[in-house]
Order: C-alpha cells, then sequence, then structure tokens
C-alpha cells in the first residue's frame, strides 16, 4: 500500500544540525522524517518559497529535460529503508512507457515539488521507519533529548522552511 503524502516542513536535527524533511499523510495521519542533504534541503527551500534562481539548479535542469523529452513526472515513491538510508524512485511516463528511475529521496521530492507531481511512501518504509532505534547515535551515546524533541514536537516548530 502507497500513502499520499505532502512535505510539512523541513528542520534541523537538533544534535546534528543535519536538515529534516518532514513528510505528512494526506488521507491518513502518518508522517514521515527523512534526514537529507544540506543541498537538496536548499533545493525544496527554494521551491517552496517560489525562489527562481537565476541558471537552473540541478533539479531544475533534471525537470527542464524531463518537459523537453516529451516525458513526465507521475509521481515518485519512497520505496525502502536499509540500515537508516532511505530509497526511492521517480516514475516517469515516456513514450516508451512508464519507467521507473533509482533516486535519493531528497531529490525525487525537490523534483516532485518542482513538477507538481504527488509523493508517495511506501507503507513498510513507514513501519521500518517506526523501528528506528533513536536512543543511541552511531557511537553508541544516549540520545534522550532527540527523542523526547521528536515525540513532543508540533507543526509550528518547525517554522517556515528555515534552515
Amino acid at each position: 500500500m502507497l500513502y499520499e503524502m505532502k512535505v510539512q516542513g523541513l528542520a534541523l536535527d537538533p544534535l546534528t544540525n543535519v536538515p529534516i524533511v518532514i513528510l505528512k499523510g494526506v488521507n491518513a495521519p502518518k508522517s514521515l522524517p527523512i534526514w537529507i542533504g544540506i543541498f537538496e534541503a536548499n533545493a525544496i527551500i527554494s521551491e517552496l518559497e517560489n525562489i527562481t534562481p537565476a541558471r537552473p539548479m540541478t533539479h531544475d535542469l533534471l525537470k527542464n529535460i524531463i518537459d523537453k523529452l516529451k516525458s513526465e513526472v507521475v509521481g515518485i515513491i519512497v520505496t525502502d529503508l536499509v540500515d537508516n538510508t532511505f530509497y526511492a524512485n521517480i516514475e516517469l511516463k515516456c513514450k516508451s512507457g512508464k519507467v521507473r528511475v533509482d533516486s535519493r529521496p531528497s531529490d525525487a521530492i525537490a523534483l516532485a515539488l518542482r513538477v507538481g507531481a504527488p509523493i508517495y511512501v511506501a507503507e513498510e518504509v513507514i513501519k521500518k521507519a517506526k523501528k528506528i532505534d533513536m536512543t543511541k547515535d552511531p557511537k553508541g551515546n544516549k540520545i534522550e533529548k532527540w527523542k523526547e524533541w521528536l515525540e513532543s514536537s508540533t507543526p509550528e516548530d518547525f517554522g517556515k522552511y528555515k534552515m
């Protein structure tokens, strides 16, 4: 089963200052935080804020190529979570039929926002994400502060996509 989601906001991990994109279910009370890179966060923010750069950025270039090839982004799907790494596909409708292209979720989300395509997350990914042990960092240190922050966060805590 796939859940349609929207970008609810962006936040910074309070311990590492790594950007997090927060996806929220459109028709279901589901949410999913995905840790992303700073450049991808900037690409997402610029699209959410309708900021147009003087020259096309990478995600704009990808959109332009897809348009010139007379193809269409049907949607993006966050397909898996393995070893705390999320995986996604960009689904394209081309002259030859539908094609799925492997992608980082952050790049797929940035593209989906640019073309107005829906964002989907597989139910299995949401289940796996709930099992991530966020009480320890990779070095084994306790991170109760992070767990408390994540559990008590509200939409207002994410601001207006500020990094």
